[in-house]
């Protein structure tokens, strides 16, 4: 099972949209709401450059956004 960790905001619609695709998938995730942990906005800094939410690491891999098909691909869903 791959390791998935979602930074979010609680006001990003995006960010709800993947935690709902992840929860409907029955794909566990550890979300961090980046709008209140100072620590873990950094951690997303440092990994992408920017600010911006929604941003998913699924392992090692960093996708910004909710971009569905990289999701799939990294987690083998819909194949």
């Amino acid at each position: 099972m791959k390791k998935v960790v979602i930074y979010s905001t609680p006001t990003c619609h995006f960010c709800n949209l993947a935690k709902e695709y992840l929860t409907k998938n029955n794909i566990p995730f550890e979300s961090f709401d980046v709008s209140t942990d100072r620590e873990k906005q950094m951690e997303i800094l440092d990994k992408t450059g920017q600010m911006g939410v929604p941003v998913i690491l699924i392992d090692d891999e960093v996708v910004v956004g909710f971009n569905k098909p990289v999701i799939d691909q990294l987690l083998g869903l819909n194949q």
